[in-house]
């Protein structure tokens, strides 16, 4: 698995998101953008996750951050699944792996004490420039807007 640190370039993208446009990085320059990936929609966590990132769009916005969610499920569950929690920012379904491995988020996983390929929930902070400001490995789903502003 490929691991970016902080200080580096973010890689670039281009993907669809769940209205059917296709999101780039370069779409985010001078904001600062949150990427976050997640295992999958409706799952208990990532709607959590979800859910408080909604619940503080606007105080995420005011403090200058985009935010965009990232998995490997299909734009028609995106939608499905923002349209039941009325999330407002974009849903990104990479079902190919390009961006998720490009983060070096998909890779080996443990439950149960069996091993599987899947999504590390990680978000990463991106400033204005396209540089990787922050890494957030373990995500605190139902306070992740604290963690985002550093003030967890």
């Amino acid at each position: 698995m490929k691991k970016l640190k902080v200080g580096d370039k973010a890689p670039d993208f281009n993907a669809m998101s769940d209205s059917g446009a296709r999101i780039k990085l370069s779409d985010f320059i001078k904001s600062k953008l949150v990427l976050y990936f997640y295992p999958k929609d409706m799952t208990p966590g990532c709607t959590a996750q979800a859910c408080n990132l909604t619940d503080n769009y606007e105080l995420l916005l005011k403090n200058n951050f985009k935010v965009i969610g990232v998995s490997a499920d299909n734009i028609e569950r995106h939608r499905k699944f923002k349209e039941k929690y009325s999330i407002p920012f974009p849903l990104i379904s990479d079902e190919d792996h390009k961006v998720l491995l490009s983060y070096g988020v998909w890779g080996p996983k443990k439950f149960m004490g069996r091993t599987y390929d899947g999504i590390h929930r990680t978000t990463f902070i991106i400033d204005e420039n396209g540089i990787i400001e922050q890494i957030i490995e373990k995500v605190n789903t139902k306070d992740h807007t604290n963690q985002l502003l550093n003030k967890e």
